[in-house]
């Protein structure tokens, strides 16, 4: 589940110069990814634990987004019976 902790402020997210499609509420564990990947030269198996956490973060997020979306539809489907 996201929470505040891993929302990085816009003006960390700028001098970080992070785009701004990527700037979501798991902002904060890429900063410390890209900063390994560019200390490591984008080398795929080194950054395996901050590649992951942010993944994970990503997958919790759009299941916290479909979940409400099922929701939201169910009760609009049950608002139209009614």
């Amino acid at each position: 589940m996201t929470t505040a902790s891993t929302t990085a402020t816009q003006a960390e997210l700028k001098a970080a110069r992070v785009p701004l499609g990527w700037r979501d509420s798991c902002s904060a564990l890429l900063l410390p990814l890209n900063v390994c990947r560019k200390q490591k030269f984008y080398v795929p198996w080194e950054c395996d634990h901050e590649r992951h956490t942010y993944e994970k973060c990503q997958y919790d997020d759009y299941m916290s987004r479909m979940t409400q979306l099922a929701k939201q539809k169910r009760e609009q489907a049950e608002a139209g019976d009614a």
